[in-house]
């Protein structure tokens, strides 16, 4: 039997997989990525996202929430309309919600307002968080210890960072999520060193999708759009820097996914 996979981070509401999205979801299936959830990172993006795991069930499941690029947007008002994706069985997870002091595409207190909200919003619905942090550690960790015990659970999404932020995550009993940044040689090397360390029953894998196209991948497609067909790919590397067979890596994945979001065959 080939090795299945779980991409547990793919953006395919985003404009770049308007005029392919049908042949994108077939060749993950046939690279073994059986299912995928769609990442959330506004409430219309969510909304797109749930509406296309809802046509696609059993294969795509989605989150809902709202990244801390948008969290000036994001009115408290509409903590509703967040809730009411949140009741949809497909709609696993909310977020992608955190904080971002590395581009300040929203005022950090609007950002951690929104951080507080939809961890309120979670704990409430008993559903886990997809969650972002960049340049943000000490604030991060903080709003998220305060909640973390109300919570269904928690992953990291693109975890980039090194020993610290990682024993800060596990302390917190997060799960980890890595994306093909370990694939790039430029500015892994944090990364590289600690992938070890992460417990294999709290190891996850995504793509990003059409972020993060892993900087060895070749053929290099010309378009330079990540796919989620690309995660066997992050997996191997993520086995290789772990010292473990590939099987391995994506029969752990699967696993962790398949507990922490809930998944199940409709």
């Amino acid at each position: 039997m080939s090795d299945e996979f779980i991409d547990i981070g793919a953006n395919l509401t985003h404009g770049s997989f308007a005029a392919d999205l049908d042949q994108v979801i077939e060749r993950a299936m046939q690279a073994g990525v059986t299912r995928q959830v769609v990442t959330g990172a506004d409430l219309a993006s969510s909304r797109a996202a749930a509406a296309l795991a809802a046509a696609h069930l059993g294969h795509l499941w989605s989150t809902a929430g709202v990244h801390p690029h948008h969290a000036a947007g994001f009115d408290l008002g509409r903590c509703e309309e967040l809730r009411e994706l949140l009741a949809r069985r497909q709609v696993v997870a909310v977020g992608e919600c955190g904080l971002d002091y590395f581009r300040d595409l929203s005022p950090r207190a609007a950002q951690r307002e929104a951080f507080v909200a939809q961890l309120e919003i979670a704990v409430s619905v008993a559903k886990p968080v997809f969650l972002h942090q960049r340049d943000a550690h000490e604030d991060f960790v903080a709003i998220l210890a305060d909640y973390r015990a109300g919570l269904a659970g928690g992953v990291a999404h693109c975890f980039t960072g090194g020993e610290r932020e990682l024993e800060d995550y596990l302390a917190l009993n997060l799960f980890i999520g890595i994306t093909g940044w370990i694939c790039d040689e430029r500015r892994s090397s944090s990364l590289r060193e600690v992938v070890p360390r992460i417990p294999s029953e709290r190891l996850m894998i995504e793509s990003d999708a059409p972020y993060l196209l892993p900087r060895d991948l070749t053929p290099r497609p010309q378009s330079r759009r990540n796919e989620p067909a690309y995660l066997p790919h992050i997996a191997r590397t993520v086995a290789q820097f772990r010292g473990e067979s590939p099987a391995h890596v994506a029969a752990a994945t699967t696993r962790n996914a398949l507990r922490f979001f809930g998944l199940r065959d409709w």
